[in-house]
């Protein structure tokens, strides 16, 4: 079992960066491959991206390529959201996920969840 705490999330403006955090606790970091969701208000909860258990491979939604990074220390047990020209509509709770699977853009396949951090964009 893994329990998730995101953290970085704040307020930002249309254009500007953010970098969220998702620190593991429990063993065996590396087992797991790790992913971010946002949800709005009103709104499912969305895919962002995915990194695979060593790092190696990434995959994003399209409307974040070359925008979001998702990087990974299996070292400190955190997974990273680095957000660039964020824009107003992207402004959620975003939510890291962790699942010893290979990874899934649908969000009820994903077992483990952090509590979310809030990142508002302001226009």
């Amino acid at each position: 079992q893994v329990q998730l705490v995101e953290s970085g999330g704040g307020l930002v403006q249309a254009g500007g960066s953010l970098r969220l955090s998702c620190v593991a606790s429990g063993r065996a970091f590396s087992r797991y491959a790790m992913a971010w969701f946002r949800q709005a208000p009103g709104k499912e909860r969305e895919f962002v991206g995915l990194i695979s258990k060593s790092g190696g491979s990434t995959y994003y939604t399209d409307s974040v390529k070359g925008r979001f990074t998702i990087s990974r220390d299996n070292a400190k047990n955190t997974v990273y959201l680095q957000m660039n020209s964020l824009r107003p509509e992207e402004t959620a709770v975003y939510y890291c996920a962790a699942d010893t699977a290979a990874g899934s853009v649908v969000a009820a396949q994903w077992e483990y969840w952090g509590q979310g951090t809030q990142v508002t964009v302001s226009s």
